[in-house]
């Protein structure tokens, strides 16, 4: 009888064995997943970033003449009242022209 005991545990110690080595293998591939996609998140934020500035960038560097053209009417009035060619006088007199 005592054969049969030892062959059982054996058999118990052996399937301890491969389930501790099959979990520490299991947690290092859900680890590995796991940085990889952290990876891949870091890098889209970063390149977000990057193409914001690139926008931001691209709009300081914009010619003055696309600015103004953005800022005026069809008419040629400069609406940007923080442009040095500003005339108060002259966007009253507009807005006045355009009510009914």
């Amino acid at each position: 009888m005592s054969s049969s005991k030892a062959g059982v545990n054996v058999l118990r110690y052996s399937a301890l064995g491969l389930g501790i080595f099959y979990g520490f293998y299991h947690q290092r591939t859900i680890s590995s997943t796991q940085k990889t996609a952290a990876a891949q998140r870091n890098y889209q934020h970063k390149q977000q970033l990057i193409d914001q500035a690139k926008e931001a960038y691209a709009k300081s560097k914009q010619p003055a003449s696309a600015v103004a053209a953005s800022t005026t009417t069809s008419g040629g009035l400069n609406q940007d009242p923080n442009d040095p060619k500003f005339d108060l006088e002259d966007y009253l007199n507009a807005l006045a022209k355009a009510e009914p």
